[in-house]
């Protein structure tokens, strides 16, 4: 993590140095902030899962993404509010790396370095290896896994494409109002920034505290609630989406109600979806299990779908290229594709509702040594000390229920 860290505050300093000569090194430097990113964000979340279990773990899943969203909100104020301050928009791409590094130093000398399944093992750890390739077999065979990712690449595309083109649609709807006179587009686009980063941060922090409190209250009974709550959220962000890009035309307030109402909901379901991954994977896998998820979910969502958008608001425009109305209806229109894959989102979620039970079942009973469970890909060995753990732990759970 500290070695990822350090690649994502160098390569993002760097990347505000380049001139306009050389915008191939930008790129360059853009992707490998990205490498950065990932290699952080795979591990973290497994260490949280060392460290806690049951609802403790959900807490503190939920504190860890929590900032997803209001990193995001934040980025469009701060961005914004730099590149107009200061004139200069590489300015928006070096405050990252003046804030990383405080973070840096906690995580050098604060962040412990558990076993794997220490908290589910009381202390001991599962240390069993194994190689990568039988990790990505166990995980193509884990139902769970492989549906709940589809559904994060779901919602992946459809946060990307919104968070990317929304500022500029709100303001092609203000221009289609008639209020073009108001502002000049710089200041106008940075005013919806501003607005939009705000709601991002709110409902981020709304969204991830009640899709924490409805997987706690429900979950113990119902057994697959945690995604069937995902379904809901993705599900019920359709129809708001729907009215987003139909009532920005006459309403920019009644617009901001709607985006409020959809981003919360999509944000219900950041920390249950961390969950399902941490308890459908034993812990040896969990690292591999993350990289995968962020792996697919980005190549097939965000870092694809605003350009998707943009090339079929493109090739609408084409139609009427001089009019200002028709630039507004072309966004419009190539944006409908989110509402769509929201809606594809929502089955897999519930795809991943039937076999959830059964999974963590199994996950569970490997975590704790038993080597023979059905469906196992591959079976776990632990050492004595290991099952003795075990055994004590089982001891103490028979005894609290």
């Amino acid at each position: 993590m500290i070695g990822g860290l350090c690649v994502w505050l160098l390569t993002a300093t760097a990347s505000s140095f380049v001139t306009k000569s050389y915008f191939w090194v930008l790129v360059l430097m853009r992707a490998l902030v990205g490498t950065g990113e990932a290699s952080y964000t795979t591990v973290a979340p497994t260490i949280i899962a060392d460290l806690f279990t049951g609802t403790r773990r959900s807490v503190m899943i939920s504190a860890f993404y929590i900032f997803i969203p209001v990193g995001s909100g934040l980025g469009y104020i701060s961005g914004s509010s730099l590149a107009a301050l200061t004139g200069n928009w590489q300015w928006a791409l070096r405050l990252t790396p003046i804030m990383g590094v405080l973070g840096l130093v906690l995580l050098i000398f604060f962040c412990p370095n558990p076993p794997r399944g220490a908290a589910e093992t009381h202390g001991t750890g599962v240390t069993e290896p194994s190689s990568y390739l039988d990790d990505v077999k166990y995980l193509v065979k884990n139902k769970s896994f492989v549906w709940s990712t589809l559904g994060v690449t779901s919602m992946a595309f459809l946060t990307g494409a919104f968070a990317f083109w929304m500022p500029t649609f709100l303001y092609r709807a203000q221009v289609y109002q008639g209020h073009q006179q108001a502002c000049n587009t710089q200041i106008c686009e940075n005013k919806h920034s501003y607005i939009f980063g705000a709601v991002t941060v709110a409902t981020g922090i709304l969204g991830v505290c009640v899709g924490a409190a409805l997987s706690r209250h429900f979950r113990d009974k119902v057994s697959n609630a945690d995604p069937v709550i995902c379904a809901v959220g993705m599900l019920g962000s359709v129809p708001c989406l729907l009215i987003i890009l139909f009532v920005a035309q006459t309403s920019i307030p009644v617009t901001y109600v709607f985006i409020f109402l959809g981003e919360t909901l999509l944000s219900l379901n950041w920390p249950i979806l961390a969950d399902i991954l941490l308890y459908v994977v034993i812990p040896t896998r969990r690292a591999t299990a993350e990289a995968l998820q962020i792996s697919v979910g980005h190549l097939l969502g965000d870092a694809g779908s605003p350009y998707l958008v943009g090339v079929i608001s493109d090739a609408l425009s084409t139609y009427h290229p001089e009019s200002n109305d028709w630039s507004f209806h072309s966004l419009k229109y190539s944006l409908l594709l989110c509402p769509f894959v929201g809606i594809l989102g929502a089955v897999f979620f519930l795809m991943t509702s039937l076999y959830i039970t059964e999974d963590r079942r199994v996950a569970q009973q490997l975590c704790e040594g038993d080597p023979h469970v059905h469906g196992a890909v591959p079976t776990l060995e632990l050492g004595t000390e290991e099952k003795e753990g075990n055994a004590v732990a089982t001891s103490s759970l028979e005894e609290n229920l």
